[in-house]
């Protein structure tokens, strides 16, 4: 039971806040209801005020009795929901449906034969308790995933490096056939491994402020300490050109940025580095989604002949995603309406 009750306790914190607010076509506002209750108690008739103000006698009947009930509170918009839901489902029922979703991640059609429930009601139940979509659940443990974002351009920059396996010159086998893609990469390179062609990797080292989303990113040989240091200094200067102030840096606890210099190199700047917890790879989430757009709308976009057509490629994608690509997260915005001197920015 204390499982149970802590599924719908955790859920109860993800529900949205309600306000009320008056109806488009209402003729009074809170203003206009407290100016009627000042005309009736000057000694104006009630069916006059109401013509005066444009309402019916019931409405006006209505508000003075709340106004002599509850006072100026009375005045204010209620919900128009019922005081009591005879039919709802229980809530332990309820507590069921919110368990098979968070341990077994199932959905409304199979929750609902289980339990013996319509789909229709297992989905608004869900909908009730903010577990409708999987997406905001976090896998390991069910839980609503805490999403946040900081208050302002540079308070926060998520850095992290994403491993792409380098392109023969020609096309790789994606591009041609099988025995053309290795035929290219025995051309393109002379190291060997087993008697193999070696292509290597490269490393796009990234770096995205957390409020405005703004990216920037270099495609590199490797990932050591010294490699990232220099990327680090050329993103800073990139932050700094567009008018934000980085205070901390938010990495994993990759070999390069657990290097001492690393971290020196940051203070030396007035930057505070922080390091993830092991295994939490959601704490830099933004990063993490961002190289996931790396590789849908410039990596695997479309087949590349080498690997420095793609590299040049990048610089292109970057220049879109900041300026132009609309940025779910920001209303449909791209990340440079959010920093702080947009203005000539939109190139």
């Amino acid at each position: 039971m204390a499982k149970t009750s802590g599924v719908v306790e955790v859920s109860k914190l993800h529900r949205t806040t309600e306000v009320f607010v008056s109806h488009r076509n209402a003729r009074l506002t809170v203003f206009g209801r407290r100016l009627l209750v000042a005309r009736v108690r000057s000694g104006r008739p009630v069916a006059h005020a109401a013509e005066e103000m444009g309402i019916s006698r019931p409405t006006a009947h209505k508000w003075l009795s709340r106004w002599r009930a509850e006072g100026d509170a009375g005045l204010h918009d209620r919900p128009s929901r019922p005081h009591t839901a005879p039919h709802r489902t229980p809530p332990g029922l309820e507590a069921s449906v919110c368990r098979l979703r968070s341990e077994r991640k199932l959905g409304p059609a199979r929750i609902g034969p289980v339990l013996g429930l319509p789909a229709s009601t297992v989905y608004r139940i869900l909908l009730r308790h903010g577990l409708n979509r999987l997406a905001r659940l976090d896998r390991p443990t069910g839980l609503p995933v805490r999403r946040y974002e900081r208050d302002r351009p540079g308070e926060l920059v998520h850095v992290d490096i994403k491993k792409l396996g380098n392109i023969p010159d020609g096309g790789g086998w994606r591009v041609l056939d099988r025995a053309s893609g290795d035929r290219n990469r025995q051309a393109t390179t002379d190291q060997r491994k087993s008697c193999k062609p070696v292509i290597g990797y490269s490393y796009i080292h990234s770096a995205v402020d957390d409020h405005s989303r703004l990216a920037y990113s270099e495609v590199l040989p490797d990932e050591r300490q010294h490699t990232a240091i220099a990327f680090w200094q050329r993103a800073h200067a990139f932050f700094t050109a567009h008018g934000i102030t980085v205070e901390r840096v938010l990495t994993d606890n990759g070999s390069c940025y657990k290097a001492k210099q690393f971290t020196q190199a940051l203070a030396a700047a007035g930057i505070t580095h922080k390091r993830i917890r092991p295994y939490r790879p959601q704490t830099n989430g933004k990063v993490e989604r961002f190289n996931r757009t790396l590789l849908d709308e410039w990596a695997y976009l479309r087949p590349y002949a080498s690997n420095d057509e793609r590299t040049t490629a990048l610089a292109d994608f970057l220049h879109t995603y900041n300026h132009h690509r609309c940025h779910t997260a920001l209303a449909g915005k791209p990340p440079i309406s959010r920093v702080n001197n947009a203005t000539g920015q939109y190139t």
